[in-house]
């Protein structure tokens, strides 16, 4: 086994080096101005930046090993697992429902515009469930566990929440009519832009970008998005366009007052991989063995996190509701409840 091809091999991948690598081995550089050759030239961009925002913390000398370490550990992880699992979840929701659609699109611009609108429905759908159903909360709380936003954490994923997340955004799209290659566009655009709005305060302090923060869904949005804060938690669920969270009243802006705490809710050590990765799970299975009865058991698998059989119940709605009692009173401040102390 050469160790030193397959470390090549990474880091090609991990920049998204490989499709420029075989551009220039070949020469043929005409490919630069096809679809794949864009797709070729933009695929570096969010190592690159991570790349940057990584110096920039070191010259400020406020790069902090810790908020790196873990969600590095988990993209590892999750590439060794890759060697053994392969899931196409996309090419089996195209083949099982593309018969079923209820109408027919193509590779048109015009299309282009209905086939994101539906994306970010399915997005906010699979998102929206992530956070509403433990089990599903499971497989995406690892997204949310760090506690400082840089975008390692757009790597941080528990394995199995891809395929679960293709097969619901992927069913939707496919039913309602979306053309497979228009829905590979979006899937390239969806992720690139995904991936930017990780970005740390490092490269871009103020994550609204100006005007755009009032035409799309910035850092700034899914900054509050991965927030604990009682007035910040469960929003914001879209990624690029922000229709649904409109829709379904889910939109929050970031409050200049009230600085984003980052992390999940439940008490944890986000140094331990192993808390990070799979506490939900044990805490899940620890709730549904002590759980009486069967139905209770089932419940607290499909309920949101937080509810309980005895009826003291945590979940985001109830910690929203406590906040807005409380936020009136004086001298209350949501991050000392939570016991984090903010940098100022």
């Amino acid at each position: 086994m050469d160790l030193f091809k397959i470390f090549s091999d990474e880091i090609s991948s991990f920049f998204g080096l490989g499709s420029l690598i075989d551009i220039y081995q070949k020469g043929d550089y005409s490919k630069l101005l096809t679809l794949d050759g864009i797709f070729a030239m933009i695929g570096p961009v969010i190592p690159l930046i991570l790349l940057i925002e990584i110096i920039r913390a070191c010259i400020y000398k406020r790069f902090k090993v810790e908020d790196y370490k873990v969600p590095f550990f988990i993209f590892v992880f999750n590439r060794f697992i890759s060697r053994f699992i392969s899931i196409a979840a996309v090419a089996f929701c195209i083949g099982l429902f593309e018969k079923y659609a209820l109408l027919s699109t193509s590779f048109k611009w015009w299309w282009l515009i209905y086939g994101y609108i539906i994306w970010e429905f399915a997005h906010f759908i699979y998102h929206y469930l992530g956070h509403k159903v433990r089990l599903f909360w499971c497989l995406h709380s690892t997204h949310h566990a760090p506690q400082n936003m840089n975008l390692f954490v757009t790597y941080s994923h528990f394995f199995l929440e891809a395929p679960y997340a293709d097969v619901i955004r992927t069913s939707i799209c496919i039913l309602l009519g979306v053309n497979p290659p228009l829905l590979f566009l979006i899937m390239f655009i969806d992720g690139t832009w995904g991936a930017f709005i990780h970005v740390g305060e490092n490269v871009i302090k103020d994550g609204r970008l100006g005007f755009l923060n009032k035409i799309i869904l910035t850092p700034s949005h899914h900054r509050v998005h991965h927030s604990k804060n009682p007035m910040y938690i469960d929003t914001n669920f879209c990624n690029l366009l922000n229709i649904w969270d409109k829709v379904f009243r889910t939109y929050k802006n970031e409050d200049r007052e009230e600085q984003p705490v980052y992390g999940i809710t439940r008490k944890m050590n986000p140094k331990n991989f192993g808390d990070v990765y799979f506490g939900e799970i044990v805490a899940l299975g620890k709730d549904v063995i002590h759980a009486p009865g069967l139905k209770n058991k089932f419940l607290y698998l499909i309920m949101p996190p937080g509810w309980s059989h005895t009826g003291d119940h945590h979940t985001a709605k109830i910690i929203r509701q406590e906040f807005r009692v409380k936020q009136d009173q004086p001298n209350y401040s949501p991050q000392a409840e939570l016991g984090i102390t903010i940098n100022t």
